[in-house]
């Protein structure tokens, strides 16, 4: 077991990041493995206490550090991610480690800036630490649980399309962006492989006009029930994003019914470029599920009976809970890194519909178990 350490874990990279760490200790405890990571997040008010960080550095083999200051004063951003830099520097020289340090760099670094000064110096300090640095050059990031207006361009626009506003944005404007799972896939991957030095994860260009058109599309499509064509791993990381902050008040989504004589007729899935449908039967009592995913669109319809849908932020957080019944079809759909279960709470068996955008495929389930309760 490595022990790998998060900083900034409460923030957007750092989430994805020990979300991706859990997935894989979820993987090898679900076929009965030794874990390969003992995770340990840390989050800005750590760098706070000196004797507290050296102490959760203590034997530590990686760390993966997202911890930083990118908003405030120019004067607080440019000293700010100096200070956290040599605050993780100095602690790791008490704790007496030498980890490989993965550090979360960005493109801003080669100008002239406060902020970009800052990370220029700030992964100076941290590459004198050891001889296994990974200097992480990113992008513009998107991903599930970004915060609008706070230095992210995606989470804002899909903030206000969700809510029926039109965005005022700069139709000239570029950006380079990249998912939040891409670029902790390549930390990870560099502490695995023993990658030193520069990595350039590749980002999608784009005009944030084409941006705003690719999301307003996604909720013009979604809300009228037809799932986007998702076969370009981008769109799919995009959509995922765009649905994670539906939540939780979005769901479930009532289906519409079409009644006559003959008796009741309704659509269950449309569009998403195919995929694969499942449909279960559940005794009562029983619960399916609790596993989350890192990609997979996943679809739950009860058909027939009662129950009650579970979901839950991997690594803690509060559980929403949605009831829904055959009586009244409504669907609900799986946010990814989100664990996720269905519980049979009628007395008799459940009837359940289940689909996904990609077809299974044993080899890569993207299935991760993972208790919602518990």
């Amino acid at each position: 077991m490595r022990r790998v350490v998060v900083t900034g874990a409460g923030g957007l990279l750092g989430w994805h990041a020990a979300a991706h760490l859990r997935a894989r200790n979820c993987a090898a405890g679900f076929k009965g493995e030794p874990l390969p990571f003992d995770l340990v997040g840390l989050d800005r008010t750590a760098f706070s206490d000196d004797a507290a960080l050296a102490a959760a550095l203590t034997g530590v083999d990686v760390v993966l550090h997202f911890a930083g200051v990118n908003r405030g004063a120019d004067a607080d951003v440019e000293r700010g991610n100096v200070e956290i830099a040599e605050r993780l520097a100095t602690a790791c020289r008490t704790a007496g480690v030498v980890p490989h340090i993965v550090y979360a760099n960005s493109t801003h670094a080669g100008t002239d800036s406060p902020y970009g000064r800052s990370k220029r110096a700030a992964g100076d300090i941290l590459a004198a630490v050891t001889p296994r640095f990974t200097d992480l050059v990113l992008s513009h990031i998107f991903g599930e649980g970004a915060r609008p207006f706070y230095n992210n361009v995606t989470a804002t626009l899909i903030h206000q399309v969700t809510r029926g506003e039109t965005p005022t944005i700069n139709a000239g404007g570029q950006v380079r962006l990249l998912h939040a799972g891409a670029a902790v896939e390549a930390a990870i991957g560099a502490f695995l492989d023993g990658t030193t030095g520069e990595v350039r994860p590749e980002p999608r260009p784009m005009g944030v006009q084409e941006l705003l058109s690719r999301i307003q599309t996604f909720h013009a499509a979604y809300t009228a029930g037809v799932f986007p064509d998702l076969a370009d791993p981008f769109d799919l990381a995009l959509f995922n994003s765009y649905r994670a902050a539906l939540y939780p008040d979005f769901f479930p989504r009532s289906l519409k019914l079409n009644s006559d004589a003959r008796g009741v007729l309704f659509e269950a899935v449309k569009g998403g470029g195919g995929g694969q449908t499942f449909l279960s039967w559940t005794e009562p009592g029983v619960t399916r599920g609790n596993h989350f995913h890192l990609d997979k669109v996943e679809r739950f319809l009860v058909l027939e009976g009662e129950a009650v849908i579970r979901i839950r932020r991997a690594l803690g957080g509060p559980v929403w809970e949605y009831r829904v019944s055959g009586a009244a079809p409504a669907a609900v759909d799986m946010p990814t890194l989100h664990t996720h279960s269905i519980e049979n709470v009628g007395d008799k068996p459940l009837l359940t519909l289940f689909w996904t955008q990609a077809i299974f495929d044993p080899a890569a389930p993207d299935t991760y178990a993972d208790p919602v309760l518990g």
